[in-house]
């Protein structure tokens, strides 16, 4: 009877197998809050490893960490990266043109001021005879005739020429920036005298006396000044007769650009050229 009554008791006892299971339930529950206030200071990176993870182990389908991280990592994929860089460069190059652009456009503006001031003092004086003005895309070009400078054959500048060179120093002195080119220029008629053995020796001589008298003007930098002799290898006309032999024989300032810009100058010298 007393065997009875001891199995009867223990069949009524409460069944508390449950516990176990809920305690573990509830201790992984302390471990996920644990982990997310954790990751509170963590990246993206760390966040997505860690959902994989718990994911791993749960096996339940999808929850919270199967989102992604709010929190976005501050450092750029490589593909940003390119792009960026990419960006910077066109942005770059795109400054430089306008730059270079604004300084085409200056520069046009100085040497046709330049022109004007030349032409009309080639009116004034009336020597549209004997000097001339070209602007084109390389430069600006002053031609002056060889009887406006030198007697025949010789290369001493003219007492009553000094003036002219140094009218065009003083405007030459308004653009210090630029280089200058003095070329000397002959016909093609052989000279051989006690001074000078070739044309060569003649158009060098001729370039180089010109710009002496050019650079006593001391607000000129030499620095910026070259003489050179072509002889009678660069003709603008041809050798055939007497007038186009006085073409041929001639001094040339020329004002060499900074900046080139050949379809854009073209647009804008026009019939200047």
């Amino acid at each position: 009877m007393s065997k009875k009554a001891r199995r009867h008791e223990h069949e009524e006892h409460a069944d508390e197998s449950w516990l176990l299971p809920y305690a573990d339930l509830l201790t992984l529950l302390l471990a996920l809050f644990i982990v997310l206030y954790s990751m509170s200071a963590t990246d993206a990176k760390k966040f997505e490893e860690m959902s994989e993870a718990f994911n791993a182990a749960f096996t339940s389908g999808t929850g919270v960490l199967d989102y992604k991280s709010p929190i976005s990592s501050t450092q750029p994929t490589s593909q940003a990266t390119a792009t960026q860089n990419d960006k910077d460069i066109t942005s770059k190059k795109d400054k430089k043109k306008d730059q270079q652009a604004l300084l085409i456009k200056q520069e046009q503006i100085d040497l046709e001021k330049l022109k004007k001031q030349m032409d009309q003092y080639i009116q004034k004086s009336g020597l549209t005879n004997q000097l001339d003005t070209k602007l084109n895309q390389s430069q600006l070009m002053i031609t002056i005739s060889d009887t406006a400078l030198f007697a025949s054959g010789k290369a001493n500048v003219k007492p009553e020429s000094k003036q002219l060179a140094a009218a065009i120093s003083e405007m030459l002195q308004q653009f210090p920036d630029y280089e200058v080119v003095v070329s000397g220029h002959t016909d093609n008629i052989p000279i051989y005298n006690i001074d000078y053995e070739s044309n060569w020796d003649l158009s060098s001589a001729r370039a180089l006396q010109f710009l002496k008298i050019l650079l006593l003007n001391t607000n000129l930098d030499p620095k910026k000044f070259t003489p050179v002799g072509y002889g009678e290898y660069h003709p603008i006309a041809e050798n055939s007769t007497a007038v186009n032999r006085a073409k041929n024989r001639r001094v040339e300032v020329s004002l060499i650009r900074k900046y080139q810009d050949s379809t854009q100058l073209m647009n804008i010298s026009g019939s200047k050229e």
